[in-house]
């Protein structure tokens, strides 16, 4: 993306979010890429690692493990590797054991179904592979400390098999002579110290020509001298001798093992910008957690559709601080391309341009943006800025000069993929003057089809924006009743710069600002007064907006209540339906066995008797008796309550259902049908299931 003018980052503080990236990275490569950022304009590599950054997050809020613990900066140590000739020490190949192991724990953790799930992390080492040999070369040589192996070359274990030998002899011979010496009375406290690599006896200096021996010194105060028995000097020698063939034999295998690895130097250096490309993931994911970063819509077009949009900078404050932060909503496309913003100084139109602009910097280089993961942001090519005091010293450009001379350089190379922010548009001239110029680079701007964002003061260009295509106005809520700025953007209209307002607000006497007022014209006071009238009208309709969504809302719970309650109550008479019904059902069964008992006593008394006519009456009553409905308990209890009324079915009458014996009140009568209320339920029932009813009256005890 090209940027104009250069300061453009530090003035968005772009510069400061690079230097929050940074402080989360831990390797060098890493910091050095985050101070580095690069702002893209092609979709697939924005669009790459923006889903790093989010897949990398979800690792983050999910706390799962990802095997890049372990970080380190070798790049001189691979370069060295490289070299012919050059001889690595064992901490360094220590190190580089350690980047081996990391990248074969990352390999290890791209199974299948994880690249198939953070498919963007897995990119990161898509055309490469774990190379075995690597491990398998130190292995063979180093221990995990680095230190050479006894079984790294015959050689060095004959040399260290001979060296165990002789200093075992060396302790023995040793210990040997400080017995023989100390029971001279010889030997200091100490008894045996070391010097230059070689164990001396340590003995009072008075005695020093008594021990024959190599003399290596003596102490601070004279009075303890160092000596080298004589026994011991040969094996000393032998010692030495053979400690320094090990330490060329070691230096042999470390060259060896130097230049081994030097066919994989290359692939080590693409293990190193693996480890350093997964830290500077982990750093913008980290960056996105500490700023609520989400993942937007990302379209190959000049577009803007923010939609809960935070300044990311003044969000980390304010979260810092326990502050409330404002959001912003924004939409510019091909219909609406330009926003002029007015409103009252200190009300946020500033914040609300920079907003736009940082965030779009931000995901042009891969960076998780704090806005709602709904949002549309486009690509743009080129990004200009003209905010705050740009006079120049150097060129002597007075502050409007130097603003005309970048509003040339804007008409000039804008086309309808420039992103450009103004800020207070003509200001530093003449207003009338100054007023006139910023119509006519607002024209050329729209006429390009460049996108942007315009703040202002002057009612020429709010009246303007209603009047060019493309360019539409904006206003920052200002609350004149408590003179506080309310941080919002609204968007269609004008804003009032509250001039006078704020005026009063600050204690400047009333016959000034009285004096003022009948100094401006007439109808800009007008103009102005209309639109701060207007705008608190609309806050009342947005604050009795709000007010009716929320009655709405309790309306549409209320309701849910309700038919809960409905639904438990059909539910209930289902229940007590299905019980009556139940019951029923047993007394029947209870009829029938007895029946059955009785049958089976006449077929008794059949074979015994020989009166045939008063056992066939028995049986007919007992088969061919009729059931009176009212033998039911249920409908005996209905009647114990109710009694039948002869009379036609009318509106707010107690009626009784024939089939069921349940009684409700009837509600409603339709053509040969009623609506009756049973309980809380109301049931369509046919007239002629019905029986008028009316309670009985209860007998004085």
């Amino acid at each position: 993306m090209k940027v104009f003018p250069e300061s453009a980052s530090v003035q968005l503080e772009f510069e400061k979010v690079k230097d929050q990236l940074v402080l989360h990275c831990k390797s060098e490569f890493a910091k050095s890429k985050a101070s580095e950022l690069r702002i893209h304009t092609k979709k697939e590599f924005i669009e790459l690692e923006l889903k790093q950054s989010f897949e990398y997050k979800q690792l983050l809020v999910t706390s799962q493990h990802f095997p890049n613990d372990y970080v380190l900066n070798l790049q001189k140590d691979i370069k060295l590797l490289s070299i012919p000739g050059a001889v690595l020490g064992g901490d360094q190949f220590v190190a580089l054991r350690k980047l081996t192991l990391s990248i074969q724990s990352i390999f290890r953790w791209f199974d299948n179904e994880r690249r198939s799930a953070y498919a963007a992390l897995a990119n990161v080492i898509e055309n490469s592979y774990y190379e075995k040999a690597i491990l398998e070369l130190m292995d063979e040589v180093l221990d995990e400390y680095g230190a050479v192996k006894d079984n790294a070359s015959e050689e060095l274990q004959k040399i260290r098999l001979s060296l165990f030998k002789k200093r075992n002899e060396l302790r023995r011979m040793f210990e040997k002579a400080i017995a023989r010496l100390s029971k001279l009375g010889y030997t200091t406290d100490i008894d045996e110290s070391f010097s230059n690599g070689r164990r001396v006896v340590a003995v009072f200096a008075e005695h020093k020509r008594q021990v024959k021996g190599i003399l290596h010194g003596e102490s601070d105060t004279r009075k303890t001298a160092y000596i080298e028995p004589e026994e011991t000097i040969e094996l000393n020698n032998d010692i030495f001798s053979l400690e320094n063939e090990e330490r060329k034999e070691i230096q042999r295998i470390l060259r060896k093992l130097t230049a081994d690895l030097s066919v994989h130097a290359e692939l080590l250096q693409t293990y190193h910008s693996f480890v350093g490309e997964y830290d500077f993931i982990r750093a913008k994911a980290l960056l996105a957690s500490d700023m609520n970063g989400e993942y937007p819509n990302v379209i190959d077009k000049a577009h803007i559709e923010l939609r809960d949009a935070y300044h990311p900078l003044l969000l980390l404050y304010n979260k810092k601080s326990g502050k409330r932060t404002i959001p912003v909503n924004i939409t510019l496309n091909d219909k609406n391309r330009i926003l002029v913003i007015s409103g009252p100084n200190a009300g946020g139109k500033t914040v609300t341009m920079k907003t736009v602009g940082l965030n779009q910097m931000m995901l042009q280089s891969g960076l998780l943006v704090p806005v709602h993961p709904a949002s549309v942001m486009g690509i743009f090519k080129q990004l200009m800025i003209d905010i705050g005091d740009t006079q120049s010293l150097e060129f002597e450009l007075s502050t409007y000069s130097s603003h005309l001379k970048n509003m040339k350089h804007f008409m000039e190379m804008a086309n309808g993929k420039t992103l450009f922010f103004i800020d207070e548009l003509g200001s530093g001239s003449d207003p009338n003057l100054g007023g006139a110029f910023a119509e006519v680079i607002m024209e050329e701007l729209a006429f390009k089809h460049s996108f942007g964002i315009v703040t202002t003061h002057y009612l020429n260009l709010k009246v303007m924006a209603n009047k060019v295509p493309g360019i539409i106005n904006g206003a920052m809520e200002f609350d004149e009743e408590n003179l506080q700025p309310l941080y919002k953007l609204i968007i269609g209209k004008p804003g009032s710069s509250y001039t006078f307002s704020i005026a009063e607000r600050i204690g400047l006497p009333k016959h000034l600002i009285k004096k003022a007022r009948k100094l401006i014209d007439e109808d800009h006071f007008s103009l102005d007064k209309l639109l701060n009238r207007t705008e608190q009208d609309l806050r009342e309709v947005q604050k009795k907006e709000q007010e009716l969504s929320k009655l709405l809302q309790e309306n549409e719970r209320l309701k849910k209540e309700m038919n809960h309650v409905l639904d438990k109550e059909r539910h209930r008479q289902e229940v007590e339906k299905l019980k009556l019904q139940n019951k029923i059902t047993e007394d029947r069964i209870t009829e029938l066995k007895d029946s059955e008992r009785k049958l089976k006593h006449i077929v008794l008394e059949w074979r015994k008797t020989e009166d045939k006519d008063e056992l066939v009456k028995q049986m007919q009553n007992l088969l061919f008796k009729k059931k009176d409905v009212a033998t039911n308990k249920v409908a005996k209890k209905i009647e114990g309550r109710y009694t039948e009324v002869a009379a036609d079915i009318e509106v707010g009458m107690k009626v009784k259902l024939k089939r069921n014996y349940q009684v409700g009140e009837v509600k409603e009568i339709r053509g040969k049908r009623a609506i009756v209320q049973i309980g809380m339920l109301p049931m369509n029932v046919d007239l002629a299931d019905l029986v008028a009813v009316e309670e009985r009256t209860k007998e004085p005890s």
